[in-house]
């Protein structure tokens, strides 16, 4: 089988989300294969992809569609993928640090770059030693979260203590968990930064009525009695969720762009908020899983996942084969 027959590999979890990355490859006639995230199984002995190209898309949030086995397994086979020489989108590498916030952290530390105050605990025990050494309010953020979840704020260090006390926090599914200051974000409103190929595509404005977490992307408030509902800013429009496209400051796209590179994201998004009291440009999120805005064509001009398809198939087999080729005889 060629690489021209074989289908891109669309490998997936959620079952709404990426509707219009399949109807933008119907649209053109390229020949793809949904693939079951949650309940998959690959050959490590294989030596040869059934796929030209494989597009990971899994989510971080699977575990609050019981999938959570889908994110352990993911790594895995990212990483054979690799071995056999199969171009995956958003690889193994990438897939660490969407994975991982402490890692995001870390990530941030080397290049440089401001972010929340926090530390990281491996059990609910250290939650206040933790935040005795942060300014409250404080917020618990599990490790792998996704789309705002298992966020909880504390105003106070005795109402954390009665919480651990009573054995109500979760550090999630790897046990694992920041204790964080909690910043208010100027203009009451986060921004999340879009990349496609290790470049700026678009940036958004995400405005919350500071009641929830559980925004994709918006991290601003969480009263822990009142969980709402997950959902991603493919449903913005509908949940009342006001967005705008902006540009970042030239210094902010330039930092986000190293961000990715680092992370060796081939796609995904970069959150950050100004700090209210002191304006400083804090970074705290980095996703590998981009879902692109509601409504993009009228919110940001221009339909993401058409350049998201054009650079599949820059990426295919044949494809990049050409371009090097062309770029060998231009020297």
């Amino acid at each position: 089988m060629s690489h021209l027959q074989k289908p891109i590999g669309i490998y997936f979890e959620h079952p709404e989300w990426f509707k219009p990355l399949f109807a933008e490859l119907d649209r053109r006639g390229l020949p793809y294969e949904k693939i079951d995230a949650a309940h998959h199984l690959f050959n490590p002995s294989e030596k040869e992809s059934r796929y030209s190209l494989v597009v990971n898309r899994m989510s971080s949030s699977a575990y609050l569609r019981g999938h959570g086995q889908g994110i352990f397994h993911t790594a895995g086979y990212a990483t054979h993928l690799e071995r056999i020489g199969t171009r995956i989108i958003n690889g193994s590498a990438a897939t660490a640090i969407e994975t991982n916030k402490a890692r995001q952290l870390s990530l941030f530390e080397s290049l440089g770059l401001k972010y929340p105050a926090s530390r990281v605990i491996n059990h609910a025990s250290r939650a206040v030693d933790a935040a005795r050494e942060l300014r409250f309010p404080v917020v618990v953020k599990v490790n792998i979260g996704g789309s705002g979840a298992g966020i909880i704020r504390f105003d106070t260090l005795e109402g954390l203590q009665a919480a651990v006390d009573a054995n109500q926090i979760d550090l999630g599914i790897d046990q694992t968990a920041l204790v964080q200051e909690y910043v208010t974000p100027r203009g009451g409103h986060i921004h999340r930064v879009e990349t496609l190929d290790g470049k700026f595509l678009y940036a958004m404005k995400v405005y919350t009525t500071g009641e929830s977490f559980n925004l994709c992307p918006a991290e601003i408030c969480q009263i822990p009695e009142e969980q709402s509902a997950e959902f991603c800013l493919t449903e913005a429009p509908k949940k009342g969720i006001q967005v705008e496209a902006f540009t970042p400051p030239a210094e902010v796209v330039a930092a986000v762009e190293r961000i990715v590179a680092a992370a060796k994201i081939d796609v995904g998004g970069i959150e950050y908020l100004i700090d209210d009291r002191t304006g400083d440009v804090l970074f705290y999120d980095i996703n590998a899983l981009s879902n692109f805005v509601a409504d993009a064509v009228n919110v940001v001009g221009f339909d993401p996942y058409a350049r998201f398809v054009d650079y599949l198939e820059s990426q295919l087999p044949a494809t990049a084969a050409a371009t090097a080729q062309r770029e060998l005889a231009a020297v």
